[in-house]
């Protein structure tokens, strides 16, 4: 899961487009609010993405992940990271 644009900001639209690809799915069958993990997420796909998605100039870390469940919980930590990343840069 290589894109050419790793170095640009993480977006919600990537975060999901990824996390459905991961399951095969269609990007319109992951919606904000469902259990990732009942969609069939595993933690070595979450780890797959967090390493990717590390590449975007966030530190991600899995732990980060690991507490949240949904597209909207993990939104809103990468949106925190990219606020602590624009403010240190």
């Amino acid at each position: 899961m290589t894109h050419d644009s790793d170095l640009a900001p993480l977006t919600l639209a990537r975060m999901r487009a990824d996390i459905a690809g991961m399951l095969g799915e269609a990007p319109d069958a992951v919606g904000d609010d469902d259990h990732l993990m009942d969609l069939g997420l595993d933690s070595m796909r979450v780890l797959g993405l967090v390493l990717a998605w590390g590449n975007t100039g966030i530190a991600l870390e899995f732990g980060h992940l690991a507490e949240h469940t949904t597209l909207a919980g993990w939104w809103q930590v990468v949106q925190q990271l990219q606020a602590r990343s624009a403010s240190n840069a």
